[in-house]
């Protein structure tokens, strides 16, 4: 394929094929009943370092460089065409929502709107400025968790794909969503590498 000619990828918001979905929301489930405020920032924290570790190995010429990857199980076809920065982006815009939507359940109250996977997809002219604002966005994740006195709420905000939760389920979720964006920087670095 031409370097400069557009894969075609499913739209935004697209969603996860029907059989993936469902297997998701059955672990999704297990990792919100068998976890705790404890695992799920240990989690979150272990993802943040990984991809610390990946995007310190690549130059700014390669970070801003997009890969057409093989789909990762948890991805949107939509989001196989990204760069290191745009997965960054995408990391800083969810993490800073997952942020706002943890804070907002912990104090009694839904946030206004709706999640939508379609809405935080990045920009592909991001620069390497998001790095700085994704570590500030893993920081607002952590304080949040941090600033709420129970996350078990009565209060619940629905996600797209697995339904109205409470704060602890966003929690359990912003480590998962790491670990899937994880995944894809480690085959975005590969096909860097396979490029050289």
């Amino acid at each position: 394929m031409d370097s400069h000619e557009e894969p075609r990828l499913e739209p935004p918001g697209a969603g996860l094929p029907k059989l993936e979905l469902g297997i998701a929301r059955v672990l999704f489930r297990l990792r919100r009943w068998t976890g705790s405020r404890d695992s799920f920032t240990g989690h979150f924290q272990r993802e943040r370092a990984a991809i610390h570790q990946l995007v310190r190995a690549v130059d700014a010429a390669q970070a801003r460089q997009r890969v057409l990857i093989t789909r990762v199980r948890g991805l949107e076809d939509s989001s196989r065409n990204w760069s290191v920065w745009m997965t960054l982006d995408h990391l800083r815009i969810v993490n800073g929502r997952m942020a706002e939507v943890i804070a907002s359940l912990s104090r009694g109250k839904v946030p206004p709107g709706e999640a939508s996977t379609a809405a935080v997809k990045p920009r592909p002219d991001v620069t390497a400025g998001v790095m700085a604002d994704y570590e500030a966005s893993c920081e607002a994740v952590l304080a949040a968790v941090a600033g709420a006195p129970r996350l078990k709420t009565p209060a619940r905000f629905a996600h797209p794909w697995f339904g109205p939760l409470d704060a602890s389920g966003w929690h359990a979720l912003a480590g998962a969503h790491m670990g899937i964006h994880r995944v894809q920087l480690e085959r975005i670095l590969q096909g860097l590498k396979a490029a050289l």
